[in-house]
């Protein structure tokens, strides 16, 4: 069954402190809706290709059946950081000003311990999920998974799609074969890639698809170096993914491999 596609938007209220693994700099901080989020910046290196991979990424595991925490649009303030001590998070804040992305915090979370053997086939779903939609994230050095209330939970998704870092060369990204999955902290557990692909196939239409891709607000998608509209930029998203999705033996295929 798939989840709620559309997003809620809230307006953030206090800036708690950085969480500086990784080079983007997120941040936990709460919002006027009362609860806590970590906050992924547009101001940030990748800007709001960053958050675009954050939000289809979150949307398609969503969409799959994979507990991810709940992403909102989080509203900055102009003001929002001016009083802040620290001059890099104050110039980080000061050029996020805007709509920016958060996922719910998840209190008292623990990482994942790769020892800890999980079901077969949501092994099997989380990395063909991973090769869809080019996580090249998700390894031995930072699983970004998480153990919460019992359950796995998948975060940081902002590491995907990095096609769109050099945005050419469309047709060939949607056929890449994803070599970098023989590094997925899961693979070893992942022994139903057969069963997740056909499972992946009956959830995500093309319908699904182009609602997920909706979603990407148009001033995260007016870039510099494209003169595309947003409507032709997220027809390119769409495009890739659907075309990624009716050629998934490719990655699926070198999954397997990597299995050996």
């Amino acid at each position: 069954m798939t989840k709620e596609i559309s997003l809620r938007s809230v307006n953030v209220s206090r800036y708690i402190l950085p969480l500086r693994e990784g080079g983007s700099l997120p941040a936990l901080a709460e919002a006027d809706d009362g609860f806590k989020y970590v906050l992924k910046f547009r101001g940030a290196g990748h800007g709001t290709k960053m958050l675009i991979s954050e939000l289809l990424g979150g949307k398609i595991a969503s969409s799959l059946g994979l507990n991810i925490p709940e992403l909102v649009f989080a509203y900055l303030d102009e003001d929002f950081g001016r009083t802040e001590g620290d001059e890099e998070i104050q110039d980080l804040l000061k050029g996020s000003k805007g709509l920016n992305l958060g996922l719910h915090y998840l209190s008292g979370a623990m990482a994942y311990d790769p020892k800890v053997e999980i079901d077969p086939l949501l092994a099997s779903i989380i990395v063909w999920f991973d090769a869809f939609t080019t996580n090249i994230d998700r390894t031995h050095n930072n699983s970004n998974l998480l153990w919460w209330h019992q359950e796995l939970w998948i975060i940081d998704n902002g590491a995907s799609f990095y096609f769109h870092h050099s945005w050419k060369d469309f047709d060939t990204n949607a056929l890449n074969p994803f070599p970098y999955v023989k590094d997925h902290i899961l693979l070893s557990q992942a022994s139903k890639l057969d069963e997740a692909d056909e499972f992946a196939h009956k959830i995500l239409t093309d319908d699904l698809l182009r609602e997920i891709v909706n979603l990407i607000p148009d001033d995260w998608v007016e870039w510099e170096h494209t003169n595309e509209s947003p409507d032709e930029v997220r027809d390119v998203y769409y495009n890739l993914l659907t075309k990624r999705l009716s050629n998934s033996a490719i990655f699926l295929n070198v999954a397997k491999d990597a299995r050996g």
